[in-house]
């Protein structure tokens, strides 16, 4: 059992630094939106599946995943968006 949390923990916990730095500084240079959308769906199902299955372990680390992945891919969405519209004005 412990060794769940501990992995939630380690897991979720790496997240951290990625998110405080690209909320920050909104440089998404190098971070696929795709690859970060299917991981926030992916999470997002991590979520639900924690919840039908009511593992504490499951649905906290995907939670909190959730919350520090969901404004990284925002951001990265956004200044996609701004580079393909800029990228067409020239």
């Amino acid at each position: 059992m412990y060794i769940g949390y501990v992995a939630a923990f380690l897991t979720t916990a790496s997240f951290i630094p990625q998110a405080i730095k690209t909320i920050r500084t909104y440089d998404t240079e190098g971070i696929s939106v795709l690859m970060y959308l299917g991981f926030v769906i992916g999470v997002f199902f991590w979520l639900i599946y924690g919840i039908m299955q009511d593992d504490p372990a499951i649905i906290a680390a995907n939670f909190l995943t959730f919350l520090l992945a969901t404004p990284i891919l925002a951001i990265a969405a956004r200044n996609e968006w701004r580079h393909r519209r800029a990228k067409k004005a020239v």
